[in-house]
């Protein structure tokens, strides 16, 4: 359901460094949550995350009962063995194939910056893999530059739809701004995960800003920042729904972008004689 921003109110930062800058976690291990401590610890973790009052969090119950069941509960923890970050999802089947939706992604502020979210996304990947699951989706809010850059240049998913107001009304004092969501969906292969190569954006994309941190713009106001969410929601479900799909993302110090394009099936259907009929 939910990705974190990959931070906890009060600790933000501006802008989107570099992931190739940021310095390694020795320290840091990459584990399944396994004990009644470690799942009462991913609790904390997500009241942490999402405000003390959030009324959506997966009790230790349901992730010890997911971990048995072929989904994925694992826990990033510092050398004292305390849980840093959570990564945490449930696999079933999507257009009848086998699939996994992450559903919570959260790291502590002190764990930041440090490749923290990559690593766990990978190791979800690597539990997959060895189950047969090769398709994994996700959500993750289109004006978090620092997740978008993650998400679709370092992991490599694709944006698969855009959904107002996703999760509806929600009590977390991280979604003010409402749950407006995309949708991803990354393939899974055995190979290590690597950016994209850049390529030129074709002649007829189009951009689509984004502030560089949202979080900033909400803390200065929180009308400006419900303006970029309006002005997105409308650029998306404008460019999606005609047929267009994200193919870039780019940081920015101070704006980032978006890329859209015109999609290559789109483009044939449109230009079918058959297609064009059937659609009538």
């Amino acid at each position: 359901m939910i990705e974190s921003p990959l931070h906890t109110p009060g600790s933000r930062t501006s802008g989107t460094p570099p992931m190739s800058a940021r310095p390694p976690a020795p320290e840091i291990t990459i584990r399944p949550v396994e004990s009644r401590a470690d799942m009462d610890a991913c609790v904390e973790l997500q009241r942490r995350t999402w405000g003390e009052a959030f009324s959506e969090v997966v009790p230790a119950s349901m992730l010890q009962i997911t971990a048995k069941m072929g989904g994925v509960a694992v826990g990033a923890f510092d050398g004292e063995g305390g849980l840093v970050g959570l990564v945490y999802g449930i696999s079933g089947f999507r257009h009848g194939r086998p699939a996994h939706w992450s559903h919570m992604l959260a790291v502590r502020p002190e764990a930041r910056n440090l490749g923290v979210g990559r690593r766990l996304k990978m190791r979800q990947k690597e539990m997959l893999l060895a189950l047969g699951v090769k398709t994994m989706y996700w959500t993750f809010d289109p004006l978090v530059s620092r997740n978008a850059h993650l998400n679709l240049n370092r992991l490599g998913a694709r944006v698969a739809e855009y959904v107002p107001d996703m999760y509806g009304a929600s009590n977390s004092e991280l979604h003010q701004l409402g749950t407006d969501r995309f949708v991803v969906e990354w393939t899974l292969r055995e190979e290590a995960g690597h950016a994209p190569v850049p390529t030129p954006p074709p002649p007829d994309a189009v951009e689509v800003p984004i502030p560089a941190d949202i979080e900033a713009v909400e803390r200065g106001s929180v009308e400006e920042a419900r303006g970029w969410r309006a002005s997105t929601r409308r650029a998306f479900v404008r460019l999606l729904s005609s047929g267009h799909e994200v193919v870039g993302f780019v940081p920015g110090a101070e704006q980032s972008k978006y890329i859209v394009a015109p999609s290559p099936t789109a483009v044939q259907c449109a230009s079918s004689p058959m297609q064009e009929q059937s659609s009538r």
